[in-house]
């Protein structure tokens, strides 16, 4: 009977299944192994990430070799996963359901791609219509977890792009991917003030919340830049504590704009933006935890749907917050590093994170390119 069941009988079963269990089940015979292949998460990609916690995928971001680390957010084992189907190294910048938008890590011509580190697939984005180094992207996924496949766009601002007599300049406009037909488009121009900011002062990946783009600068005294889309203007935010924190990230928490920051003498605190613009202190890091986090000038932060996570190094654990699925409540714990993988001793690397819902459906990255 299980060898003969229908493929959409049989993938909505698969649906339950956490990524390990599914990569089991594809062993058990042909069938089951071209199902988790071929139909579930190319038919109904978002369907079954909604069961399952995201896992973090950890990126090398000085390394020689191509692999990543991955963190299984059940039974909390670490992994390695090889790289070097990817052309070069890369930087994350945000999860697309069960991929992963990355640029690379050399400061070359803006080249974007999208991969599956489970699967060891990767796809190029076309080349913006402006060739640009070093802008500040922008990611908005549109539609919500029910869709069967829902589109993104890619926002590029600033950056330094080739002068009319030679040279380089700050490039004053906005770009556009649309992923439901597969081309840029400039969509207008920037103030010049704000295409200088984000091309030297914002490394970091932004955030959308509530029809709005968020871009943090990357050192003190830090501060926002946020780009509403529908009317395309520009305005600068102020963060709390902007002089003494010695990190400060933005993530989205429950729909709202979040900040994580931290200093050495008073630990790490989190602040979500109301209306107005108005930070409101809404937890700190519980002390016992925040001192395991030895240095917060190296400290980095990601969040995903229901978690929230600060770490440095691979090796030196990690501070969580995480929303119980059964109370509905937030609550804080440490997780050990990446010290040993299967017997064998692991560097303790700088490393850059991003929570992705693993795919393990060879044919979804094809979905976005059909």
């Amino acid at each position: 009977m299980w060898t003969s069941m229908p493929f959409d009988l049989l993938s909505n079963i698969f649906s339950f299944l956490s990524p390990d269990s599914l990569a089991l089940a594809k062993s058990t015979c042909r069938h089951w192994r071209a199902c988790a292949n071929e139909y579930p998460l190319s038919k109904t990609p978002s369907s079954s990430l909604k069961h399952h916690l995201p896992w973090f995928v950890a990126l090398p971001t000085r390394y020689p070799d191509l692999f990543c680390y991955v963190l299984n957010p059940t039974s909390f084992k670490w992994h390695i996963l090889p790289l070097k189907f990817l052309p070069f190294h890369i930087r994350p910048i945000a999860p697309i359901d069960g991929l992963m938008l990355f640029r690379p890590t050399s400061p070359t011509v803006l080249q974007l791609g999208v991969c599956n580190p489970f699967t060891r697939q990767f796809r190029r984005l076309p080349m913006t219509n402006i060739a640009r180094t070093s802008p500040a992207v922008g990611f908005v996924v549109l539609g919500s977890r029910q869709c069967t496949l829902r589109e993104f766009r890619v926002y590029v601002a600033g950056g330094m792009s080739e002068a009319p007599s030679g040279g380089a300049t700050y490039e004053p406009t906005l770009e556009m991917y649309d992923s439901s037909n597969g081309t840029w488009k400039i969509v207008e121009s920037m103030p010049t003030e704000f295409a200088i900011r984000l091309t030297v002062w914002t490394t970091n990946e932004s955030v959308y919340s509530n029809g709005v783009l968020y871009w943090i600068t990357s050192a003190r005294a830090y501060c926002i830049m946020a780009l509403e889309i529908e009317s395309n203007r520009w305005q600068e935010l102020s963060v709390p504590m902007a002089d003494r924190l010695e990190f400060a990230t933005l993530v989205q928490r429950n729909g709202s704009l979040t900040l994580v920051g931290g200093t050495g003498l008073s630990g790490a605190s989190v602040w979500e933006l109301n209306e107005g613009n108005i930070w409101c202190l809404i937890e700190e890091v519980p002390v016992e935890l925040g001192l395991k986090l030895t240095n917060w000038g190296c400290t980095k932060c990601v969040g995903g749907e229901g978690v929230i996570c600060l770490y440095s190094n691979v090796g030196s654990g990690m501070v969580v917050w995480r929303e119980n699925g059964d109370s509905g409540k937030w609550e804080w714990f440490w997780v050990e590093g990446a010290c040993s993988v299967k017997g064998k001793q692991v560097q303790n690397l700088s490393v850059k994170g991003v929570l992705v819902h693993p795919s393990l459906a060879l044919s979804y990255i094809d979905c976005f390119w059909q």
